[in-house]
């Protein structure tokens, strides 16, 4: 099938008659065919170079809008903005990579639904946070770039960057293992240390959606997932040099080269290299990576996008904690230092290499079916040497300590077949989605420990060696899922309805080749969804939403037996609001969310005891607004009570630790566009937490904190130099000394010092 290019490339559409608002009816199609409807409909002058929304599609929009308004949510992720001309007419122009808009804030929720629906329009809560306010906000992790989304607590591990721990609704368990890149999961391995990062460098946007999730995506927290969207080639040509240098001696330099090959081809080299200290002593970070891409407009009705990721990591910084007497509240009189070093500098070492390869191809048949096929490989090498402290000895100033040791590979593959359809009956109209997708992971590991001699917590002294080391113990894990899934989104005048199911087959497996003892289950399970939103016309969208959780475990118990799988099922009720000017966006929801089968790492051990259910309910603020042209504003609250609700004794009724009650964030952003300060740009936030149990038992409470972040920016072209800015980030401007949260009363971590750091970018295009 082949789609109607418009007949004046260069200039665009051209229709006469009065620009006018219109009751529009436009289905999800391919960008260019979307903008002819519109521009059909409400009789504006379009004009753009057809190769700008060459391979892009746009979202289904129904409802009375405006030319302006509606391109607000048709150019909606598409990198293309709209300039409105003195005469009346449109202009589309590619945005800016550093344009930070509020029009772009009605992105597809493709994430949580798999296809491209507004989120205005999805009966669930999704936040988003895009490439703007990642490099706003200096993030140079994923957990940092959330730390200003509702529902999400990024400080679990406080300031180890080693992993991605990002918990949802107060889920902290399994939390490395929700991560999702480009909409498939092959980033965590929960209970190994085979997990994958990405670096936010590599990112056009990162999107969270609250709440199970399994009706599409099977094995899955019931908090929500998280899903990382890498940068795609771009048909336009972008050459962008980054360097930065920072505290803790940190220096980086980065690269992001795009554009066409031809008319049909674009490429995307896109790599970076960067090493410093950590605020804790002896320990380093280094990262190199590089991710190339190709797109393929295979004819007038197949694009290909093909990805490759190669990242080595050759120093992973600090993952270890420290009791709670000691850091919550003084020990022998005194605190530990929020830079100590527990480990060996001898016996210290995280290696880890990944490398991923994957495409993704989409088909159009005809007006209504269009097919897709999502494929991932992964394949990472991690060598782990560290020395833990786990308790106080006695009543001195020393800390045991232990070894552990891991050698570890794995493989991991992940495909996603989908066919999807557009069309009415009736006055209903359908996007049909059926898919079957199929997933293998596979460790093998190798992991041995041992006694180590204790250290003076105040006055730490290094060169011991191990009293005990024992051989490694061979294991393998693995898992294989195949599930097969149905969803319909309806729209019926102003109402939305969603309704999803999904049959998952999974088989886990946990392998001791020393020993030969083998645990391994096999299980089925039915998730379902469902929920309705109806848009008014002065923009709010109240909805309410049912949705269920299934997530098989490859731990064992204490007798070797694997443990059933964790079920959930979530309430939600909201409501969102999007003014017509589209200068802004407001979500509120409540939920309720209750799980089952839950179990918890006995410390120093592999084995896991089940402890019951939880119950997870609370409400999320968010608030988007462009206050003025130059001055943004990005703030969340959220308010979550999550608690043991079946427990053993002692335990039951308690608040679940690592989750705090209550978040407060806030973010501000003013752009200078006249005067003597035309060119700067300023950003200021801060982040409140509180509420965060340290131990099951609540017996302790960890303080709340208050952190101050701040950047400034310069744009060089207000001096005649195009193309060149720089930035100045600082996180925990005050240098806040605080304890970010705790595990147990024996492990407790502090969180990140002051950082400050300046990148200076060059971009030719």
């Amino acid at each position: 099938m082949t789609y109607p290019r418009l007949a004046l490339l260069a200039a665009g559409l051209i229709l006469l008659g009065p620009v006018r608002a219109a009751q529009l009816d436009i289905q999800a199609q391919p960008l260019d065919a979307a903008l002819a409807e519109l521009a059909e409909a409400t009789g504006v002058q379009l004009l753009y170079d057809a190769d700008a929304t060459r391979g892009k599609q746009s979202p289904a929009l129904q409802g009375d809008y405006s030319a302006p308004q509606a391109l607000g949510q048709l150019l909606a992720g598409s990198g293309l903005r709209y300039r409105v001309n003195n005469d009346g007419s449109i202009t589309l122009e590619p945005a800016p990579v550093t344009e930070s808009t509020l029009a772009p804030v009605a992105v597809n929720a493709e994430v949580a639904t798999k296809v491209d629906t507004p989120t205005l329009e999805t009966p669930q809560s999704i936040s988003v946070v895009r490439r703007a306010q990642i490099e706003e906000q200096g993030s140079d992790t994923v957990q940092q770039a959330l730390r200003y989304t509702p529902g999400v607590f990024t400080d679990q591990i406080g300031a180890s960057k080693r992993y991605d721990y990002v918990s949802l609704r107060g889920f902290s368990d399994d939390s490395i293992d929700n991560i999702y890149l480009d909409g498939l999961k092959t980033m965590g391995d929960g209970g190994t240390f085979s997990s994958m990062q990405i670096d936010p460098y590599f990112l056009e946007r990162v999107e969270i959606v609250k709440g199970p999730t399994s009706v599409l995506y099977g094995r899955a927290s019931p908090g929500g997932l998280v899903n990382l969207t890498s940068k795609k080639p771009l048909f336009e040509t972008r050459q962008e040099l980054r360097f930065g240098v920072g505290t803790n001696d940190y220096r980086g330099v980065g690269f992001d080269f795009s554009g066409p090959v031809n008319d049909r081809v674009a490429y995307r080299l896109v790599g970076l290299a960067d090493k410093g200290d950590t605020q804790f002593d002896h320990l380093e970070q280094e990262r190199r990576a590089i991710m190339p891409s190709l797109t393929l407009e295979l004819g007038d009705s197949t694009l290909l996008d093909l990805m490759a990721y190669y990242q080595d990591d050759p120093e992973g910084g600090s993952h270890s904690g420290v009791p709670a007497e000691g850091s919550l509240y003084r020990r022998n009189g005194r605190y530990i230092d929020n830079t100590f070093f527990e480990g060996e500098p001898d016996y210290e070492q995280f290696e880890r290499t990944q490398k991923m390869l994957g495409y993704q191809l989409q088909h159009f048949i005809d007006d209504t079916w269009s097919l897709r096929q999502n494929f991932r490989y992964i394949t990472s090498d991690v060598q782990l040497q560290q020395v833990y402290s786990y308790q106080w000895v006695g009543n001195s100033d020393r800390l045991s300590r232990f070894y552990s040791g891991a050698d570890e590979q794995l493989d991991a593959y992940t495909v996603d077949n989908q066919a999807r359809a557009d069309f009415a009956t009736g006055d209903l109209q359908h996007t049909l989605l059926i898919g079957a997708d199929y997933q293998h992971r596979d460790v093998d590991a190798a992991w041995s420990s041992g006694a180590f001699p204790a250290i003076d917590a105040f006055d730490p002294v290094y060169g011991a060696a191990p009293t005990a080391i024992g051989d490694p113990v061979p294991h393998e894990r693995k898992l294989i899922q195949t599930g097969v899934y149905l969803s319909d989104q309806i729209a019926l005048d102003r109402w939305r309805f969603s309704l999803g199911g999904r049959y998952d087959w999974v088989r886990t497996a946990n392998v001791n080749q020393d020993t030969g003892a083998r645990s391994s289950q096999d299980e089925e399970q039915f998730s379902g969804r469902a929920g309705v939103l109806y848009r008014l016309d002065n923009g709010l969208a109240p909805y309410v939403s049912y949705s269920e959780s299934f997530n098989p475990s490859v731990y064992t118990d204490e007798d070797g037996d694997p443990l059933e799988p964790t079920e959930g099922t979530q309430y939600e009720t909201g409501l969102k609001y999007q003014p017509r000017d589209g200068r802004g966006l407001y979500t509120l929801s409540l939920f309720h969310i209750d799980q089952e089968n839950l179990a918890i790492r006995e410390p120093q051990t592999t084995v896991y005891v089940p402890i019951g259910e939880i119950r997870s309910r609370g409400v999320e603020l968010e608030a988007q607004t462009l206050l003025t042209d130059r001055f943004r504003v990005r703030a969340s609250y959220t308010y979550t009570d999550i608690e043991y609700t079946e427990a053993e004794p002692g335990i039951e009724g308690n608040q679940v630790n690592q989750a705090p009650r209550n978040q407060a964030t806030a973010w501000g952003h003013y752009r200078f566009d006249q005067g003597p300060m035309a060119g700067f740009d300023l950003g200021a936030g801060v982040r409140y937490t509180e509420g965060i149990q340290a131990d099951r038992a609540n017996t302790r409470e960890v303080p709340s904190y208050t952190l101050v972040d701040a950047a400034l920016g310069y744009d060089f072209s207000h001096l005649g130099i195009q193309g060149l800015s720089a930035r100045v980030n600082a996180n925990n401007l005050l240098d806040k000394e605080y304890v970010a949260s705790c595990y147990s009363l024996n492990y407790c971590y502090f969180g990140a010092e002051r950082s400050v750091m300046a990148t200076v970018t060059y971009q030719l295009r």
